[in-house]
């Protein structure tokens, strides 16, 4: 298949970005479509009614108007229909899974081009739902031509995929490295002089663990301070403990950090952490973001999930056992304590992010995936 005459479609997730799956389609949309490859996005209108988006002459994004969000898929009707109106245009639509929505749309779509299943997680939280879609999501892996996974251990151990071994390839995500500006990054590293910040980014929800993150600020001295950046459901929550714990001071939630401030507190932190403790968390964007900067990551060795695998143990950082806030505190001691160590990390992570998770790579095995007959 040649490149110039590929046209491709984006299927799955919401509009404007909010999370790891939409980015990564997004991206992909952004990153072929600088190549000159007709790439177009379409998903779901977070908020108001449908719309294109012209991003350039050789990518659109098509938000379609839902009705509500519902276990955590967005009900868009207007979705079914535009697919089955466009679908014929492309010569491979890339869905992105968990999204109920975008599979349903591609099964009364009346597609019979090629297919490519990009697998980021398994549906974990609405089992319930399952039930209901299981059917569909089998027909799902059934129709798909190739399966894409993030992670070689989540393609080996989740069992929806056992069957499809055959047809399934590893593609990690990318991103662009970050670029703190030195100016900004000063400015944070003077608010909290002569401490080791630790870093975190992500929702405050119970996967993410921060309930033990901010446990183990008791495990660590006045040398340092965890940053936690963020919104979500668990805030005052997290508040009230960090307050019962007496650990004003010591740990912080910065509340959500803008796009533009985002690359400052990558710059400014030494040492990143993803407390994560379930299997949802199945890849952890964050970690290479923070490894683009030079960063050493501390996360969880969730069973069954790729994060360990991103954060090569010994290498770009340290893994530790999930819901164990001694256990992190420990771990971020052992990589900040010694110059020589720290440096190692440092340059660890470093190295793994160029060498595997750049967006170029993500969109060079895109492609070779796209070119690959099954």
């Amino acid at each position: 298949m040649h490149n110039k005459s590929l046209r491709v479609l984006q299927l799955g997730k919401f509009y404007p970005v909010a999370g790891g799956v939409e980015k990564v389609a997004y991206d992909l949309t952004i990153g072929l479509s600088e190549r000159n490859i007709d790439c177009d996005m379409m998903c779901a209108a977070s908020c108001g009614g449908s719309r294109v988006i012209s991003v350039n002459e050789h990518a659109q994004i098509f938000c379609c108007h839902a009705w509500l969000k519902l276990a955590a898929t967005m009900i868009s009707p207007a979705m079914i229909v535009a697919l089955r109106r466009r679908c014929k245009q492309y010569d491979i639509v890339h869905v992105h899974h968990p999204d109920p929505m975008a599979c349903l749309a591609l099964f009364l779509s009346g597609y019979k081009g090629r297919v490519v299943l990009h697998w980021h997680s398994d549906i974990q939280k609405q089992k319930w739902l399952l039930k209901f879609y299981r059917p569909l999501q089998d027909w799902l892996l059934r129709r798909a031509d190739v399966v894409v996974c993030t992670t070689p251990v989540y393609l080996k151990e989740s069992p929806f995929l056992k069957k499809v071994h055959h047809k399934a390839v590893c593609l990690p995500i990318g991103v662009e490295a970050m670029c703190p500006l030195p100016d900004s990054v000063e400015l944070i590293r003077r608010k909290y002089l002569n401490k080791k910040i630790v870093f975190s980014l992500g929702r405050l929800v119970a996967y993410k663990g921060y309930h033990f993150l901010v446990a183990a600020g008791q495990y660590l001295t006045d040398d340092y301070v965890i940053l936690i950046g963020g919104t979500g459901a668990l805030e005052h929550e997290l508040h009230r403990e960090i307050e019962e714990l007496g650990l004003q001071g010591k740990v912080s939630l910065l509340g959500r950090v803008s796009e533009e401030d985002l690359p400052a507190y990558y710059g400014a932190c030494d040492v990143f952490c993803l407390s994560s403790v379930q299997k949802t968390e199945a890849f952890g964007i964050v970690q290479i973001e923070a490894m683009s900067c030079g960063k050493p990551v501390i996360a969880t060795n969730i069973p069954h999930s790729g994060v360990s695998w991103v954060n090569a143990h010994g290498v770009s950082g340290l893994n530790v056992a999930p819901e164990n806030a001694k256990a992190l505190a420990e771990a971020i001691v052992n990589v900040t304590q010694d110059p020589l160590d720290y440096q190692r990390y440092s340059q660890g992570a470093k190295k793994r992010y160029n060498e595997l998770f750049t967006k170029e790579h993500m969109i060079e095995k895109c492609l070779n995936i796209y070119n690959y007959e099954v």
